[in-house]
């Protein structure tokens, strides 16, 4: 079947036309309500044909990840391909379950009434994508919003054009533009975006751009969900398995040049172990990138900050926090020119160091000693809350109280970022890391209107409560409140 070509993009500007956009998003007004009578069977089957079209691809995608980031293939099929073929087989094999009308049983007041759960499609809603995992974090809201029957427009981030294109390519292949449709470009594409009146808008970025996604919904009243950052901190107790916590966290801090958003950011480790932690970890990333400083600039199996512009960020980071103290005791190498940080660990970082408050988003782990663990709490509750928070400890009540005592989008415990891989866990952060939660059934939801039904029984009783209020009618209905105070049996 001939498919539509892709929309271009100015040559000159690099953005998409202003009236493609808005004809595309008018044309998919009818199949979005024609999409609410959609089967199970034909959402499965638009997944399926994303799929296809997506591994026809793969080795495409390899070439555009290496060309705008030098990112090795392994990485991406762990952390682009996979998490999005595991959301298309999660939700061929447990849609009809979670699209499935829900009964729900009547309370005092609805007594003789059914009521049930019915799940809707929001309409038309739009994906906003990030730059440093594009395929994951573009396909993998598609995949919960094809899923959930709606229409998509996405946005792919302009930082990776390599991918970006692929992806339209991908997407003009399989669907029709009034189903599912892609439109690149920078700034002023997003503002043409953000002005329409979506039914529904996923953003994946900063906390910054999120709070400029909200403000624009919020002119329409559309519903926002927001996958933000922050500094996700890591805490490692005099308890913690050393080798553990350096395995793991090298590999979440280090995976994508450290370009993660549930990325360790900083460690808290206690002082009497602070040392062979950071022998651990010095071990690990010798074994991983090289023993040396030119063995890890030329390693294949490290990836590349995504452009100059952020590699400057992260070296000024780096800069004051050396004018300001802080030692590095592995790695420091900077080379603007190609994209490359080295693996590198920072010790006695001040606490007014800017990398202290930003988000690093690269391959730098300020390392911070502690000795009272009550303090490294107040630390934490001080700033906004994080996406995500790491306890590495083997004793079980500290780790229950350092839950109960912070507050994050997720926890993992003497792991790191596998529990974004967690289909049946919801992914998201809270307050100024996030709004509302992704993956599985909750990325299901998040595109998902849950319309309440209820039908009248055999019994109306609600005509005790009909007007003229009879002095045999109040009793009832003080009877009936007074009965509130009970115990329920529904």
């Amino acid at each position: 079947m001939n498919r539509p070509m892709m929309h271009l993009v100015d040559p000159q500007t690099g953005e998409s036309n202003p009236a493609d956009i808005r004809r595309v998003f008018d044309s998919q007004e009818a199949t979005a309500i024609a999409w609410r009578e959609s089967t199970i069977a034909e959402r499965i089957a638009r997944l399926k044909k994303l799929r296809a079209a997506m591994m026809a691809r793969r080795e495409d995608f390899y070439a555009a990840f290496q060309k705008d980031y030098r990112k090795p293939s392994a990485e991406v099929e762990a952390t682009e391909f996979m998490p999005v073929l595991d959301e298309i087989r999660h939700a061929i094999g447990s849609l009809k379950t979670w699209a499935s009308p829900k009964r729900v049983w009547p309370t005092m007041a609805t007594a003789f009434t059914q009521s049930w759960i019915e799940v809707q499609p929001r309409g038309r809603v739009l994906i906003v994508a990030p730059w440093n995992f594009p395929l994951n974090l573009c396909f993998g809201p598609l995949v919960s919003a094809l899923a959930a029957g709606n229409t998509v427009i996405l946005k792919p981030s302009e930082m990776t054009p390599a991918v970006s294109a692929v992806m339209a390519e991908v997407i003009a292949s399989t669907f029709a533009p009034n189903e599912v449709a892609l439109f690149e470009g920078a700034l002023p594409t997003s503002q043409v975006l953000l002005d329409l009146p979506f039914d529904h808008i996923f953003f994946t970025g900063s906390p910054a751009v999120g709070k400029v996604v909200m403000a624009a919904a919020a002119r329409h009243l559309t519903s926002v969900t927001l996958e933000l950052g922050g500094k996700s901190p890591v805490i490692v107790d005099e308890t913690a398995d050393l080798k553990l916590a350096a395995e793991t966290l090298m590999w979440g801090k280090l995976a994508n040049c450290g370009q993660i958003c549930v990325a360790p950011d900083h460690v808290f480790v206690h002082e009497s172990v602070k040392d062979r932690f950071v022998q651990a970890c010095r071990a690990v990333i010798a074994e991983r990138y090289g023993a040396t400083p030119e063995a890890q600039r030329n390693s294949p199996h490290f990836a590349r900050v995504i452009n100059q512009r952020h590699t400057q960020r992260i070296a000024g980071l780096l800069s004051d926090a050396q004018t300001r103290g802080a030692k590095v005791v592995l790695g420091g190498e900077v080379d603007v020119a190609q994209c490359y940080i080295a693996p590198t660990l920072l010790e006695q970082v001040p606490a007014e160091a800017s990398i202290m408050s930003e988000e690093i988003f690269g391959p730098v782990l300020p390392i911070i000693t502690y000795r009272d663990v009550d303090e490294v709490v107040r630390e934490i509750n001080a700033n906004p809350k994080p996406l995500a928070l790491y306890l590495f400890s083997t004793n079980k009540a500290r780790t229950r109280r350092l839950i109960e005592q912070t507050s994050s989008g997720g926890v993992a415990i003497n792991h790191c970022v596998l529990h974004y891989a967690h289909g049946n866990l919801p992914f998201g952060g809270v307050n100024n890391s996030g709004i509302g939660s992704a993956h599985g059934e909750y990325g299901f939801k998040a595109f998902s209107h849950e319309r309440a039904v209820l039908k009248s029984g055999p019994v109306l009783m609600a005509k005790l409560f009909f007007p003229p209020y009879t002095g045999w009618k109040q009793k009832v209905i003080r009877w009936t409140v007074d009965s509130m105070r009970l115990p329920s049996i529904f």
